[in-house]
């Protein structure tokens, strides 16, 4: 039986009754018996505003470990391909309960889109296993289509062979469709069980036109309308592409007119089709959920940029959302939030945004620890893995442009391990790819590649520093018409274990790692790194402590030896570390930062001083340091690299006359989160006092020499 609404739409559709009015009737009739209370679907708004609330998972890997696809039965019931290490199709009841429905042993690998036939049969696009999978109502898994080889070949379905296919939808009348994803073609299997090709030429690229010249480029999800039209993430081209019943090829015209800083989509991953030709599309590297109507005007309903949070429309944020499905009860949308772990609701009204849903984690997400990620200790990039290699920068610092005088553009986003020009690049933890797209910047010096939480940059992806491409069927050489190496193709589902070999290093001479994804990336020195030892502590500068009021004067004026300060007050602390294996001229950037007042009198403990001289009495309400500053997580605000540091920072890579840290440690940064702050002396009684600084490395190293200013409060 057919849910209330696509009888609705068939009765208005057209071309249905007149290509299919026996078809028609048997709908009518069936409708008429089986839901003698059916009304017409509510129209689709556009540019609504989604209230967003989060379903299932812990945000972490241990919960779900790659939800990808999503679809919802006719009850309301949530089905997930959720890959990763779990590899199983898992099921969220109505009630809130979250089960396997098939899976594990081997059954899948990397299972991606998802799709429902009228009799409530899954489908499955087994990515990894070149398959085409089916899952009755009875939980009984069996293979539509493919032979398990990566290849391409049409013909009966026991025969025919796909290349990780991603996405899979299926029609009224039981033929699946399928989203060939590195054949860069759309397949058919027939009812009859008969594969065809339905368009693209087999080679990654964009031309709309017939089916056999058209071209696509690592298509990820379609969906199929009542009339036929297929509707295509064409991932790679960044566009959402139609094909007709005749097999011709355009591109779907999308116009954002109603969001002035937008101009086109980016990254489309996961399709959904309403009732009456509204799409659905999430865009997985912008974390946003966009509403196409049938005239291509284009709006965001949910989402705005990378990270976790429940709310409103904007308000809301998704980090590498993939798969969406609409629930047909209601209009409202599910989407498998991947990054963060979690699948989402995206409500028409708060009131459905509260039903059913799990309490929302608390914490920053994703949650990325050496507990949820079952690490020990993260392996080096070069041989031998297992000793210590040159750390040459660390998360947090000041980073400038290139191509700008602004030396607070932005913060260093991870680890940079040093390497010689050509070294190879090696995996430090076993994981699968999971984007779609994993590498990016071919013969760029930001050249990189994705695997599972880590991305390795400034390297040539699958290939030695002649350019040549390994002999690894993982790295997939694409050429361009001429026959030269256009860039290099990593397959989702790719697994890479410790060792394996992913690149070599570019003229960069180091390797970045980065771990996390875009929004939420953590410290990699949180996790340990095999045979990692600084017992180095910070240095801070001589004079290092400066002192400023809100205007941005300097304190300067000094009485009996102690600085004279007032009102409300910005400390910055000129401060670096370095490690074990750094040389003399090596400045790193620090962990932690803060700061603690003291009483203190002339006869009383000193600055610097140490043993008896050194027991100083806190000053009211800092009984413990203010810890303001630390670098667990990636802030993400545009303001974040000016919070944390003041003018006259940055590094002489990218035009600073020295590498010189300032930090704002009455800013507060922590968590993946920046704001402004004060240190108010007002509230103090007046007279003198120590301020001593903390500053901190990874290690646990405090910086002693210079962290203590004889101040007075006036």
């Amino acid at each position: 039986m057919l849910p209330c609404d696509t009888f609705c739409f068939l009765s208005d559709n057209t071309a249905m009754r007149k290509a299919h009015p026996f078809f028609l009737l048997v709908v009518l009739l069936a409708t008429t018996t089986l839901i003698p209370n059916c009304s017409r679907p509510t129209p689709t708004p556009f540019n609504w505003r989604a209230h967003v609330s989060t379903l299932a998972g812990d945000g972490s890997p241990a919960g779900f470990s790659d939800p990808f696809g999503i679809a919802i039965g006719r009850d309301g019931a949530i089905y997930v391909a959720d890959a990763g290490e779990n590899n199983a199709i898992r099921k969220l009841t109505t009630q809130g309960t979250l089960i396997t429905l098939a899976g594990g042993n081997h059954v899948f690998n990397t299972p991606s889109g998802l799709a429902i036939d009228t009799d409530g049969n899954i489908y499955v696009a087994d990515t990894s296993n070149n398959r085409i999978r089916k899952i009755t109502i009875a939980g009984v898994v069996s293979t539509v289509a493919g032979t398990g080889v990566a290849g391409y070949l049409d013909g009966p379905a026991n025969a025919a062979q796909f290349d990780g296919p991603i996405g899979v939808a299926v029609d009224a009348r039981g033929n699946i469709y399928v989203a060939d994803t590195y054949n860069d073609r759309i397949r058919k299997i027939s009812s009859e069980g008969q594969v065809s090709t339905i368009a693209g030429a087999g080679r990654p690229g964009y031309a709309d036109g017939e089916s056999t010249t058209a071209l696509f480029d690592t298509p990820c999800a379609l969906v199929v309308s009542v009339d036929g039209t297929l509707y295509v993430a064409d991932t790679g081209n960044n566009q959402v592409r139609q094909i007709t019943t005749t097999g011709k090829v355009t591109t779907l015209p999308v116009s954002f007119s109603a969001e002035p800083n937008r101009s086109s989509l980016r990254s489309p991953t996961g399709l959904s089709l309403t009732h009456d030709g509204f799409l659905y599309v999430t865009e997985l590297d912008r974390g946003t959920i966009i509403q196409i109507a049938p005239d291509g005007k284009a709006c965001v309903i949910a989402g705005n940029g990378s990270g976790y949070a429940d709310g409103l429309g904007d308000a809301a944020r998704f980090n590498k959302p993939t798969g969406v499905a609409i629930d047909p009860r209601n209009g409202d949308l599910v989407v498998a939030d991947a990054a963060n772990y979690l699948v989402r609701r995206l409500s028409h009204s708060e009131a459905h945004a509260e039903v059913g849903t799990t309490t929302a984690p608390t914490e920053i997400l994703p949650r990325l620890t050496p507990e949820t990620l079952g690490e020990e200790g993260l392996l080096w990039p070069f041989d031998p893995q297992d000793r210590p290699h040159e750390v040459v920068a660390t998360m947090g610092e000041v980073r400038g442009r290139f191509d700008s005088t602004d030396s607070r553009d932005h913060l260093h986003s991870g680890l940079d391990v040093s390497g010689t020009f050509g070294e190879v690049v090696r995996a430090i933890r076993s994981d699968k790819v999971t984007s779609p797209m994993p590498n990016w910047g071919f013969d760029s010096l930001s050249e990189g590649l994705r695997v599972g939480i880590i991305s390795y940059i400034h390297m040539y992806v699958g290939r030695d520093k002649e350019g040549k491409p390994f002999d690894d069927p993982r790295f997939v050489r694409v050429n361009s018409d001429d026959g030269k190496l256009a860039r290099i193709r990593v397959r989702r589902g790719s697994r890479f274990r410790p060792g394996d070999a992913l690149g070599t290093v570019n003229r960069m001479y180091h390797v970045h790692l980065i771990v996390g994804p875009s929004g939420a990336e953590i410290n990699p020195l949180s996790l340990s790194p095999v045979g990692f030892s600084d017992k180095i502590a910070p240095t801070i500068e001589k004079d290092g402590i400066q002192l400023f009021d809100e205007s941005g004067n300097r304190f300067s004026e000094k009485q009996n030896g102690r600085l004279l300060v007032r009102g409300r007050v910005r400390i910055v602390v000129d401060a670096f570390d370095r490690t074990d294996m750094n040389s003399e001229r090596r400045r790193l950037g620090l962990y932690r930062l803060g700061y603690q007042l003291f009483k203190s009198n002339d006869e009383g403990a000193v600055a610097g001083a140490s043993g008896p001289a050194a027991k100083l009495e806190p000053a009211a309400d800092f009984t413990v340091p203010r810890i303001t500053i630390i670098f667990n997580r990636l802030p993400q605000s545009d303001e974040a690299p000016k919070l944390a540091y003041a003018s006259d920072s940055g590094i002489t890579v990218y035009g600073s006359k020295t590498t010189r840290f300032l930090y704002e440690v009455t800013n507060i940064i922590r968590d993946g989160s920046g704001t402004a702050g004060v240190w108010d002396t007002t509230s103090l009684p007046k007279g003198n006092y120590l301020l001593r600084i903390f500053a901190a490395d990874c290690s646990g190293n405090e910086a002693q020499q210079g962290r203590d200013l004889l101040i007075a409060i006036k």
